[in-house]
Order: C-alpha cells, then sequence, then structure tokens
C-alpha cells in the first residue's frame, strides 16, 4: 500500500491521540529526569577530587549507578523494569507505565550531562568563590547553576530528543504513542501512509525542540 491521503485523514484521530500519549509520556519523564538527575549530576561533580565537597566513596559509587543503567539498552531496560513499573502504577502497558522505563533511563543520561555542562566551568570561578567565604549551597546555586545554565538547558533538550526516540520503542510492548501507532498499523499491518506520517510527526517534533533548545540555550548564555 502507497500513501493515501483519504486513509491518513481517516487515521487523524488516531493519530492525534498517539501523539498527545507521546507528549505525556516524555514530559512525565523529563520532570523526574531534571528532579532526579540534575542533584546527582552536582554531586557527580562537587564530589569528584579537589572539588570543595570531595569524597570519593559518593562519587565512586555513584559513578558506578549511573554507569550501569547507562550501559543497559532501552528495549532490555524497558522489559528488565516490567515488575517494577506494575509494582508503581498497577499496570505494564500504557503512557503511564511506559513513562517509569522512560524515567529511569533518563535520569542517569541527564545526570552525566549536567556533570559534563558543570566541569566546563573555570575553576578559578569556583576558587574565587570558595575565597569570598561562600558555602557549598552557594557555590551549587550562585556560580555552578548560573555558570552551567546554557550547557544544562542544551542537556535538557538532547534528553527531550533522546526521550522521543526511547518512546518510539516503548510502543514494541504496548507503551502508546506514536511508536505504538506506527508499529502496530505501519509495521504489523504494512500501511505505509500511517508509517511515513509518524516518520514526519517525528522528524518535525525533534526539529521544533531543537530550535526552542538552542534559542533558550543561547539567550541565557552569559558569553554572547
Amino acid at each position: 500500500m502507497g500513501f493515501d491521503f483519504q486513509h491518513l485523514v481517516e487515521l487523524i484521530p488516531d493519530i492525534n491521540t498517539a501523539f498527545m500519549q507521546t507528549i505525556y509520556m516524555i514530559m512525565i519523564s523529563l520532570a523526574i529526569a531534571i528532579v532526579i538527575g540534575l542533584p546527582v549530576g552536582i554531586l557527580l561533580f562537587v564530589t569528584d577530587k579537589g572539588l570543595f565537597l570531595q569524597n570519593r566513596m559518593i562519587q565512586v559509587t555513584m559513578g558506578f549507578l549511573v554507569n550501569l543503567i547507562r550501559s543497559i539498552p532501552f528495549i532490555i531496560l524497558l522489559v528488565a523494569l516490567i515488575p517494577l513499573t506494575n509494582f508503581i502504577v498497577g499496570s505494564t502497558i500504557g503512557p503511564t507505565a511506559a513513562s517509569v522505563s522512560l524515567s529511569v533511563a533518563a535520569i542517569p543520561f541527564f545526570a552525566r550531562i549536567v556533570e559534563t555542562a558543570l566541569r566546563e566551568i573555570d575553576k578559578g570561578v569556583i576558587e574565587a568563590a570558595i575565597a569570598a567565604g561562600a558555602t557549598p549551597t552557594m557555590i551549587i546555586k550562585d556560580v555552578l547553576l548560573l555558570e552551567a545554565r546554557s550547557g544544562i538547558i542544551s542537556g535538557i533538550t538532547l534528553t527531550l530528543i533522546s526521550l522521543i526516540g526511547f518512546s518510539a520503542m516503548a510502543g514494541t510492548v504496548g507503551g502508546g504513542g506514536i511508536g505504538d501507532l506506527a508499529i502496530r498499523f505501519g509495521y504489523y499491518r504494512y500501511d505505509n501512509t500511517i508509517m511515513i506520517a509518524t516518520v514526519v510527526i517525528l522528524i518535525i517534533l525533534v526539529q521544533v525542540i531543537q530550535l526552542l533548545g538552542d534559542f533558550v540555550a543561547k539567550v541565557v548564555d552569559k558569553r554572547r
């Protein structure tokens, strides 16, 4: 079957539902990734050797856990977390259930991005804050987060785009969203119309997010 515009019009309600499910999944997962991944990324940085909260035990342990989760391919993580997903949300299918696996995958990913953004800060700025008598909380809040805000926003954009890709994979286990629609209609029913439509939607979504993310990152970049 080739591309059929009339068929596409008939599928608009399904596409609209799938699109909203995708947005729902990635927004929940992004919010959780920021809430947990941001402090984890900060801890990975400030507990490193030579920094003001140096703690080898915490740094190595957190680094190991982050690397452990990141080393598992998402499709395997998705299946492995089914018992946890069922325990948390009482179901293993649907966008809410998929959000659990997406969040678990996104947290270490975002944490490493935050850590990398913080490592780009000039060490002299941190040393100056310490010399001025700033407390660790003040340094984190008024120096680290402020100096790295552009990199962190770029990291949020990157995480969001990665979540879109992960959410499409979640469709393979009934997670809902655009990926689920593409698999059920495009793959199992050989429906090229829905396959092309879903690919175009994902491309446009990623482009819009990237453009907005780049714009905001440039606006807050103090080096401009």
